[in-house]
Parts: C-alpha cells; structure tokens; sequence
C-alpha cells in the first residue's frame, strides 16, 4: 500500500498516464534472479528526487526501492525517451480538454549553474564564466510548457528559436485534427534575428519580436509575465535550480519530467 507521500507524488490520475510509457521488464530467458520491483514505486523515487533534489545516495528507504535500482531505472528510461513522452501525452490530455491556447507560443530561457560541469554545458556569461547550462522553455499563450530544451549556457538563446518551434508536438484538439503550430510567437529581443524573422514567415507563423535598437521590451511585459512563471515553476523542482549532473541527456529528463508534472497539474478535474 502506499504512503500519503508517495500518492501525493505521483497521484492514479497521473500513474495512468505514465504506467503505459515505461518498459516492460524482460525476464532472463534462464529464470531465476530476483522479482523485479514495482514500476510505480520507482517512478515515485524519481520524482521525489526531482522534487526534493536530493542525491541519489540519499533517496530515503520509505519507498521501497534500493539507490541502485532507482538510478539504473531512470537511466534506462532517460534512453528509452520516457519523460518526453510524458510530456506529450499529459499534453494530448490538456489539449483534449480545450485547455491549451494556439493563439500564441512564448519562447524564454533561463541560466542554471552546473556544479560539475559535463555534456550540454558552458562558460556563463551572466555568472562569472562558471560552467553553466541554459533551460529553454517555449510555451502555449498561458504558460503551459509545450517544449522544453537544455544547452550549454554560452550558447545564445536565439540559437534553439528553430528546434524548438519544430519540436512543437502534434497535440490533440477538442475538435478536429491534431495542432502543432501556434498563431503567432512571442520573445524578447535576444531572438531578433532577421534568418529568424525569415523562418517563422515561411512557416506562416505571426512574429511578436522586439526590433533592438527600435521597440522596447517592457512592451511585451503583458505576455512575458507568463513565461517567466512557467520558467519559475520548472526551477521549483530543486534537482533543476542547480544541475549536478554530469550527463545532459540525463538533466534534459529531469527537465521533461518537471515539464509534465506541470501540465499535468493543469489537467481539470
């Protein structure tokens, strides 16, 4: 039976959606071994150090599944592309609900400290050239996280504008077909770039880009609010405020995850 803490982590509603996405375990074709342990279990292990932002070595024993097994599970799952397939089904979930608004797509970012350096890492410019990561976030036009991304944080923010418009899932609607593209975009100067520009016209995608030198950003302060806060609600799993990870691929999950925990908590219910 699981505890109070464990259910609050990780309630049914949201093991129904994340149970289908996880492996099956293969047993060893000559029997024997251990009984493998419950799925749930350890995907509630998995958020609580996203949510805690413990390390591993300190994952208390109340849930049932030892360090070693929690970190393999989550590696294994962080190839296998779970997360970010979570993400997108909660997505499809909100979407099927009405909840997402195509209006407008509003892309930031935001700088991380990397304490240990590793993959998807840089000199940051706004903290001492200490190694850093750089968290980009495009959302809906209310601040539901659509994309989520991770670069070494001496990479310019403008640089992602392209893979993260393209990454935009195929989400579900109330009616009709699936939507994957946004009436209109929304960032900040540091993304005026006329091959950007360019790019976003092909895609008949409507620019709301500050001009440098021209327009000022407090203009876009009724929108930019938004994207702020998604950013502040993704850095409130502490396992992001400061990444310790060595291996991108593995923040990268960490940040997919917190992603669908956020939407998920947009879900009506």
């Amino acid at each position: 039976m699981m505890d109070e803490l464990s259910l609050r982590l990780v309630p049914d509603a949201l093991w129904e959606i994340a149970e289908p996405l996880i492996p099956r375990f293969t047993p060893r074709p000559q029997g024997g071994g251990s009984t493998p342990v419950d799925d749930r279990a350890v995907f509630t292990a998995v958020v609580f150090v996203l949510t805690s932002g413990c390390a591993w070595r300190h994952l208390p024993p109340s849930f049932g599944v030892t360090v070693p097994t929690a970190h393999r599970r989550f590696v294994a799952w962080a190839r296998a592309g779970v997360f970010e397939k979570l993400h997108h089904a909660v997505l499809d979930r909100l979407g099927g609900a009405g909840e997402l608004d195509w209006s407008a797509a509003i892309l930031d970012a935001a700088s991380v400290r990397a304490k240990k350096g590793g993959s998807l890492t840089g000199p940051s410019p706004v903290d001492r050239g200490k190694k850093g990561s750089t968290i980009h976030v495009l959302s809906d036009a209310n601040g539901i996280p659509l994309v989520v991304d991770v670069s070494g944080a001496n990479a310019h923010d403008s640089t992602l504008l392209q893979s993260m418009v393209d990454a935009i899932p195929a989400v579900k609607s109330r009616r009709g077909p699936r939507r994957r593209k946004p009436g209109k975009l929304r960032a900040d100067k540091g993304y005026d770039y006329d091959k950007y520009r360019c790019w976003l016209r092909e895609q008949g995608i409507v620019l709301r880009i500050a001009r440098r030198g021209i327009e000022r950003n407090d203009r876009l302060g009724r929108y930019r609010w938004k994207i702020e806060r998604t950013i502040a609600w993704l850095t409130g799993y502490r396992r992001l405020t400061i990444r310790y990870e060595r291996s991108g691929e593995h923040f990268t999950a960490f940040l997919s995850l917190a992603a669908a925990l956020t939407c998920f908590k947009k879900i009506p219910t």
